[in-house]
């Protein structure tokens, strides 16, 4: 994947984030802050039958962030809440290193634009903070910290 198709990606996702929004009716939210970035947001589900019917996020951040929360909110909506754990774990361990999507088999899709951000490990939190925030959601806390 080029490095060009992935700066265009954060960059559209950064100027015009999906779901950016607080969900009417939501049944878990979380707030998710890193505090080396200053990125912070609060991610808001809707959870139906043990599905995510909804979600969408808040807030403000870097271009990263903001790109990765919007793109999580697209991708992860009628997942249930194991198949959510299982594709945030993979996405996790993608943006730190230990994970090769393109060698290993995943269930990441289009999210495996965020593979180049291993390598700037002072990124991997601002990638992963909505997907903190949005498991911190699903248990019902309330703070999520990329700390």
């Amino acid at each position: 994947m080029s490095s060009e198709l992935y700066q265009q990606v954060i960059l559209d996702h950064n100027k015009k984030p999906r779901n950016f929004r607080v969900i009417e009716g939501h049944t878990h939210s979380c707030h998710g802050h890193n505090p080396l970035c200053g990125d912070d947001l609060t991610v808001y589900l809707r959870m139906d039958e043990g599905k995510l019917a909804a979600l969408s996020f808040q807030g403000s951040g870097c271009a990263i962030s903001k790109a990765s929360a919007s793109m999580m909110t697209q991708f992860m909506e009628g997942k249930t809440a194991a198949e959510a754990e299982a594709v945030a774990s993979e996405f996790q361990r993608m943006v730190r290193g230990e994970l090769d999507p393109e060698r290993e088999p995943s269930h990441l899709g289009k999210l495996k634009i965020f593979k180049g951000v291993r390598d700037y490990p002072a990124r991997v939190k601002c990638a992963s903070l909505a997907w903190h925030a949005m498991l911190s959601a699903m248990r019902h806390e309330v703070d999520a910290t990329t700390e």
